[in-house]
């Protein structure tokens, strides 16, 4: 990926946004529909997202058919309808049926086209769907079935993907699938876990975020930074976390990414949009993506430097071990070695921060404990 470059102000000059709009060549859509299918043929099959299109289609399809039969049989046997109209009616079943599912893998088959193209327009790649997504940001590790879907990569100026994302909890009828959108923003070195929650997201309850972190993990910035998100950071680490949001970085953030949740873990950051797809065929929405991505992307040279001041102890003895080795031309001990700057990387303190049970969780679980003691009370009252 190339990101276009982009002004002070952090918007984005023109990006080729034509394949998601342009008329669709047909020859060049059957050529890429051949080629996707020799490639799913020849890696895994075909993939979770069309499996699980074809599945729905074909369980639709079933029920469909199964309700027509029941129905217009009991009228043909109450006299009601006649036996041609039976015929009839299981016909135009089977062929809206047809018709709807060639429809349903005819609209999949653009989409991904077009998506296609218009990553390799733009330095990019494009992958349809990827099985249980080996990230480290808090949305990856909850549930089941997770799947990310329509993922547009990019190499340059570092590693950038935008996709949607899902996952399961629960199960049979209490089961919830839960949808996300994402960028993930390769950095150059690992970093605290920072977590920033956009305020402008948030819902009566709260956070949306899946998870809840001690308030003791809270830090207050200065300016307006709070009145768009409330930033999280490992106990410890606030001096760090004002290193890495200096104001102008601030500035940055509110400016072009208050509506997205944001996480900094290992070296990644990630943007967060729940229940919204980032990877779609609008380009005012890539356009604000990639505004967003490159106004951020250029203050990471000053993250680029951060270092963990707490690894300096561990890196010490190897150093002062060094330093009393003997010269080789005196055989007198060499001269003590200069204090090392800390390696890249984070202590263990500050690689995760420590979570918390939802309130709302708490309050439910005590409604119905409640509920059950009051029906026991009514039992032994009787």
């Amino acid at each position: 990926m190339t990101v276009p470059e982009t002004a002070s102000n952090g918007a984005a000059y023109p990006f080729d946004a034509r394949p998601l709009t342009d008329p669709i060549d047909r020859a060049a859509l059957a050529d890429y529909a051949r080629r996707s299918k020799a490639s799913a043929s020849a890696s895994s099959g075909p993939s979770a997202s069309a499996m699980l299109g074809y599945v729905v289609g074909a369980i639709m399809a079933v029920v469909a058919f199964v309700v027509a039969i029941t129905v217009v049989g009991s009228l043909v046997a109450s006299g009601q309808a006649s036996a041609p109209l039976f015929i009839i009616v299981i016909v135009a079943v089977l062929v809206i049926g047809t018709a709807v599912f060639i429809a349903v893998r005819r609209a999949t088959r653009i989409r991904r086209y077009r998506l296609h193209t218009f990553a390799e327009a733009n330095a990019m790649s494009y992958v349809p769907s990827l099985a249980d997504p080996q990230l480290p940001g808090m949305i990856f590790h909850d549930g089941r079935s997770r799947r990310s879907d329509d993922l547009v990569r990019g190499e340059r100026p570092r590693f950038v993907e935008f996709a949607n994302y899902q996952y399961t909890t629960g199960s049979g009828k209490n089961s919830t699938t839960h949808h996300w959108g994402y960028v993930a923003i390769k950095l150059d070195v690992p970093l605290p876990n920072i977590v920033l929650d956009a305020v402008s997201n948030n819902g009566l309850f709260g956070s949306n975020l899946p998870v809840r972190f001690g308030k003791h993990q809270r830090l207050s910035l200065e300016g307006d930074f709070d009145q768009y998100f409330a930033l999280y950071c490992p106990e410890g680490y606030e001096r760090d976390a004002l290193y890495l949001f200096t104001p102008d970085i601030m500035a940055r953030f509110m400016d072009n990414a208050s509506q997205f949740d944001v996480e900094i873990v290992d070296d990644w950051l990630f943007l967060y949009a729940k229940d919204a797809k980032i990877s779609t065929l609008e380009p005012a929405r890539w356009a604000q993506l990639f505004s967003t991505v490159g106004a951020v992307l250029q203050k990471f040279d000053q993250w680029a430097r951060w270092r963990d001041e707490r690894l300096r102890a561990e890196s010490a003895p190897a150093a002062f071990a060094a330093s009393a080795i003997p010269s080789s031309a005196t055989g007198a001990p060499a001269a003590p070695a200069p204090l090392l700057a800390p390696p890249p990387g984070v202590a263990p303190q500050g690689r995760r921060l420590k979570r918390t049970g939802s309130w709302v969780a708490v309050v439910g679980m005590v409604l119905v404990f409640g509920w059950i003691l009051l029906q026991a009370l009514r039992v032994f009252a009787h």
